[in-house]
């Protein structure tokens, strides 16, 4: 005898309402454990009876302390002074001099001051110049007469040749002194420049405001090979 089944009685159909309703369910419990609170009882959380016993809040003055008194002045003491005394005394003055209407003043003679000491100056630029007696060219032809006999054989063989600057000074009277070679280009030729220099004719002397005084030169001398 084969078995009949009721479809409306069949469970598996509703299997998965009964799932989705038992899920929820279970969510539900689930949120509602987190989200439960609980507070313990104690006085502490009778907030109905605090009693409101703030007190009135005050101004504090400020910490600043004020500064000190200015100090007290001493006002200075006014002492009386006497009068003073008067001198009854005659105070004698002797001149011990004879004066006389036919008495002669002597005129008192002021020595006059020695003026000061013309320093021995020497100038560099000066209103009349010094030059060689009988011009620069004259003193020219006699320094070339003179090298001329006196090349340096050094710089002969060295084929040394070119200008050497001599420097000195022209005394009051036309006569060359301190004469030194500045600038020179060696191989005995400076040498040779200064001794020229120094044997040279006397110049005629520069002058200042009409005057003779000590001037100071500088003139080139060439050495040339022939």
């Amino acid at each position: 005898m084969e078995l009949k089944k009721n479809p409306k009685a069949d469970i598996n159909k509703k299997s998965t309402l009964f799932l989705n309703i038992g899920l929820v369910v279970s969510l539900s419990l689930t949120f509602l454990a987190f989200e439960w609170k609980s507070y313990d009882e104690g006085p502490a959380m009778d907030l109905g009876q605090v009693e409101d016993n703030m007190e009135e809040i005050m101004d504090i003055p400020p910490t600043q302390q004020p500064p000190p008194p200015p100090p007290k002045v001493k006002l200075p003491e006014i002492v009386e002074i006497p009068d003073e005394e008067e001198i009854e005394e005659d105070i004698d003055i002797d001149l011990d001099l004879d004066m006389s209407e036919d008495t002669e003043i002597e005129d008192i003679i002021f020595e006059e001051d020695p003026g000061e000491e013309e320093v021995d100056q020497i100038f560099t630029i000066v209103e009349q110049q010094a030059e060689p007696k009988g011009g620069i060219q004259a003193f020219y032809d006699y320094v070339a007469g003179e090298l001329s006999d006196k090349y340096p054989r050094q710089a002969q063989r060295m084929g040394i040749e070119g200008v050497v600057y001599v420097q000195f000074v022209i005394e009051k009277d036309g006569s060359l002194t301190d004469v030194k070679a500045v600038k020179g280009i060696g191989g005995g030729c400076d040498e040779v420049a200064e001794e020229v220099v120094k044997n040279a004719p006397a110049w005629t002397p520069g002058k200042q405001r009409g005057r003779a005084v000590r001037s100071q030169r500088v003139i080139p001398i060439r050495f040339v090979l022939n």
